[in-house]
């Protein structure tokens, strides 16, 4: 098959033109049955491929067709030995990536700063995991990649462990060495995992960082939908035989994939994969041209800052995605909050993620000289709003607490019994809740860690400044559930 081939996407609306009578799911029969409103806004041509696994279509859960010849095709593309769609988005894939390696007690090596999702499988497998904590950038206040000295020490320490996961890149577009990474793990028969969420454009160009399967990884949860051009929940997970079975692969991710999958979720992965594929390296390159204008041009704006190249020369930032554009305005003596709410009240401008002290952008294919130009002259202007007349910038302090310290298993901590005590009188107590912002959806604490006061305080100060804390079974988010203590019997 050639990479210029659709064989889903085809086979879809070569079904839907023969026009069959349906007498089968989904109930809208092609948008005859639905809100009249919403099908004129879909649109027919949608309509008429959001089907399901009749036998002329295959089925994600046995794939023998037309989804099996996509899939193919996929893990050609991304130079993996077998590839999977996921419509549960990149979390499943991810829950598939861990709980395909670990069982009960079993141990994982992980960054702290992980996503929630891979804490989710951890419980879910009931595996224990081994935390290495990512180097803290004091000027930006975010979480880069684990060295490959905690890795080896960590090897060293549990070479029992039955999985290592990597985030390549970071949220922000930081990578690790993750060849060495991998060759160091392989030294100890541990297979390695990468949470390739915010990488599936790496692979299509050669001035990128190395992608999971460039590195020789064995599994890489990866959101084509983030960057790839695919529609929102639908990504790949990409696996390389050896330390990992295929089988074993295919049989969790379909314990954890609805039956009702989405053709027209799988249609868009098939044809961005031939996009990526075939015009990758001229469309990913014209990206990367976009974001480095942008970014220069950010740097000569008083009080704001882009970082670029200079930022290799920390010890855990191997090399960088260039198309991800984290914005600094604590010298503007705003949060990235209040940057992010300026933005779209004035200027219609949404960003990808904001935090205490910075604003992420990303740019993509998707992009033009348009979009960025809008987005320089809207910096300019929040430049001008928030800088000091003296040109003084306000230095803002960076504040990051401590990593909690992991007191029982996230499983145990989650099943345990608990109680409901409020927020400021849970210092010293285990937590059985997660709680996070999000975006970018790392936790602040995961069940079975230790509150602390330090966490406590950067907590409320992400509420105070609006940021989405979730996770807490509360939603006013005063009170959090923990594990439950018992006195001594007087």
């Amino acid at each position: 098959m050639s990479q210029y081939e659709t064989p889903l996407f085809t086979g879809l609306v070569q079904h839907a033109k023969s026009n069959p009578v349906q007498f089968h799911i989904p109930g809208h029969k092609k948008g005859a049955g639905m809100d009249p409103e919403f099908r004129d806004f879909i649109g027919e041509n949608a309509l008429s491929i959001d089907l399901i696994n009749i036998a002329p279509l295959d089925d994600l859960h046995y794939p023998k067709g037309i989804i099996k010849e996509a899939q193919k095709l996929a893990a050609e593309a991304f130079g993996a030995d077998h590839t999977f769609f996921s419509v549960q988005g990149t979390s499943g894939a991810i829950m598939t990536m861990v709980m395909s390696v670990c069982g009960p007690g079993d141990k994982i090596i992980v960054p702290r700063n992980v996503h929630k999702s891979v804490m989710s499988a951890i419980v879910f497998s009931g595996a224990t995991p081994i935390f290495i904590h990512p180097e803290i950038d004091p000027n930006l206040g975010i979480s880069h990649g684990i060295t490959t000295e905690s890795v080896e020490k960590a090897l060293q320490i549990h070479p029992d462990a039955k999985g290592l996961l990597v985030i390549n890149p970071t949220y922000f577009g930081i990578t690790a060495d993750l060849k060495k990474i991998v060759d160091i793990a392989h030294s100890y028969h541990v297979p390695v995992l990468v949470d390739e969420a915010h990488g599936v454009h790496i692979h299509f160009h050669e001035g990128l960082p190395l992608s999971a399967m460039e590195a020789g990884a064995d599994m890489a949860a990866t959101s084509v939908h983030k960057l790839g051009g695919s529609l929102t929940q639908s990504s790949v997970l990409n696996v390389r035989e050896g330390l990992v079975s295929p089988q074993r692969v295919q049989s969790i991710i379909s314990m954890l994939t609805t039956t009702s999958t989405s053709y027209i979720l799988l249609a868009s992965l098939d044809t961005a994969r031939k996009r990526l594929a075939t015009e990758g390296r001229d469309l990913i390159g014209r990206a990367v041209s976009i974001a480095e204008s942008i970014r220069e041009k950010v740097n000569e704006i008083p009080h704001l800052s882009c970082p670029g190249k200079e930022i290799l020369e920390s010890n855990a930032v191997f090399d960088y995605d260039p198309t991800k554009l984290i914005i600094s305005v604590k010298d503007l003596g705003i949060n990235g909050y209040e940057a992010e709410k300026w933005l779209r009240d004035e200027f219609q401008i949404e960003v990808e993620l904001s935090d205490l002290y910075n604003i992420l952008c990303i740019i993509t294919p998707g992009d033009s000289e348009q979009e960025a130009a809008i987005l320089i002259e809207a910096l300019e202007k929040l430049s001008e709003q928030f800088g000091k007349a003296d040109d003084e910038p306000n230095h803002h302090h960076v504040f990051l607490p401590e990593i909690p310290l992991l007191a029982m298993s996230p499983r145990d901590a989650f099943y345990s019994d608990t109680e409901i005590i409020t927020l400021d009188e849970s210092a010293g107590r285990i937590s059985a809740e997660f709680i996070m912002v999000y975006p970018p959806g790392i936790p602040i604490f995961i069940p079975g860690e230790i509150i602390s006061e330090d966490n406590l305080l950067y907590i409320r100060k992400n509420i105070e400044v609006g940021l989405p804390v979730q996770g807490l079974e509360d939603e006013t988010l005063r009170t959090i559930r923990v594990i439950k203590e018992f006195e001594a019997i007087k």
